[in-house]
This record gives structure tokens, sequence and C-alpha cells, in this order.
């Protein structure tokens, strides 16, 4: 199920050789293909989301892209029948496994990395972004604070290796605050969430009866939305982020 849409869909992954392509197959054909580029983003509000000159639109890409950026995956066809990508549990873990499971094949053309020689930084009020060099890889560190009675601020740091993500980061699901979702759902948004696919937090606590995966999940997550949207570069990236109180639209801008 989509999570803003809440429609069911269908995905499927087919090798390819041009970049990441979207390609809706319920759209008229010639004009369904939406490219992985930055120039295709637009209303970064409540996600990543992308269109092409035609209308055709995919949104809710950020988790999928998170996936794709720690398996290396920089070509690949994704066929929909709708335009949104499936929600799964939240977090990433199941795009991760996916993989994983088919197998990835090594092109011959190399990637040029990003390599960040001097910091680069995008401030918007209290929300920053900034990027330092970082020699030995990629490195993330992530601040988030909310004003609200159990959800204050977290910190979280790591070395972005697949072998980390998987287990620190991946698992990591999306979240909202229950006062949200009355208004969400009156704008036609989060029309597909469930506690399944979302944690939902309350005064005090969380209304998932089964808690939390972490401690700190929701900063975890913010950081599995980050390196989502920064995918949008396609490249590999060797700096060390810093995010605080980050979100999709700075995080596309500072890309």
């Amino acid at each position: 199920i989509g999570l803003h849409k809440g429609e069911n869909i269908d995905m499927k992954l087919i090798p390819g050789s041009d970049g990441i392509i979207f390609r809706r197959v319920d759209f008229e054909k010639g004009k369904n293909e939406i490219k992985l580029d930055i120039e295709n983003t637009f209303d970064l509000t409540r996600g990543t989301n992308l269109k092409n000159e035609y209308g055709a639109m995919v949104f809710t890409i950020e988790h999928f892209l998170s996936a794709l950026y720690v398996s290396g995956i920089t070509d690949l066809i994704v066929e929909l029948n709708g335009n949104e990508l499936p929600i799964c549990d939240g977090s990433a873990i199941k795009f991760l496994d996916l993989f994983q499971e088919s197998g990835v094949v090594e092109l011959d053309e190399d990637i040029e990395e990003i390599i960040v020689k001097e910091p680069v930084f995008l401030s918007k009020g209290d929300k920053h972004v900034i990027a330092l060099p970082y020699p030995d890889g990629y490195k993330l560190t992530y601040a988030i604070r909310f004003e609200h009675t159990f959800l204050k601020s977290q910190l979280a740091e790591f070395e972005i290796t697949e072998e980390n993500y998987r287990k620190e980061i991946a698992p990591a699901r999306t979240f909202g605050f229950d006062y949200e979702v009355e208004y969400l759902k009156q704008n036609n948004l989060a029309l597909g969430g469930t506690l399944e696919n979302a944690i939902v937090i309350k005064k005090d606590g969380v209304l998932n009866p089964e808690g939390l995966r972490f401690d700190d999940e929701f900063v975890r997550h913010k950081m599995l939305d980050i390196i989502g949207d920064l995918k949008i570069l396609n490249r590999p990236i060797r700096a060390h982020i810093i995010a605080i109180k980050a979100g999709h639209l700075i995080d596309i801008e500072f890309a």
C-alpha cells in the first residue's frame, strides 16, 4: 500500500543501464518515464516526489532511494501501476532484503564520487545541513528536536556502511504525531497509514502495541530519509554530513 494515497501498488524492479527510471505502467506510453534527477523534484513538504514534463508523478520515494544508495544501485527501472511507492513497514529493510535476494551486477562504467573538499552548508532558520571533508568514507550525524511531551531531542552518529545501515538504520520506521493524523487524512494524506507501517506518537509514548525498535528510532529514521534524499544525485558521497532538524525540503536544496 502507498502511505499517502492509500492505494495498492504493484512494483516491479527491472535491470537498467540509464540511471534510475520510474516507469508508470498506468500512464500514457512514451510519457510515463520519470528519471531520478534533482530537476524533477517537486512538493517536498511530506516526502520526496518526482514528476516529468508530461505530468507523470511518483511520490514518497525516499525510503526506497535510501536502500538503493547503500546497496550501490545506480541503474534500475522501477515499474509502478500507481503514483506512489509501497510503504512496506515504514522502513527500508524490505527493499534492502529484496535487493540482496535478487543480487546486484557490476556495470563497466565507473561513477565519480562526490568528494567534499571544503565545508558546505545550508541553513534555513533553525534547520541546518553541513558537509565536512571526510576522506574515510561517509559519516552521518543527525540531531532532531521537537516541542513535545514524549519526543524531545535525539542525536545519533553512524558510519554509513552497508552493515551499519542494515543493522542500525534500515529498520527505523517513519513516524507522526497523533494530533496530525486527523489533519493529514482530511487533506488526503496518510490515507494508507496504519500502526503496521508508521509509528504514531501520543502524549506519553507511542500507540504501536509492539513499541519501538530502538530507543532513538525517530532520529534513525531521519537518517534513513536524508540518505535517500541525497541519493537524488545518484553518486557515492565521501563526506561527514551533519544534519540538524533537517527535512526533505532542505535536504534536496542542499543536494
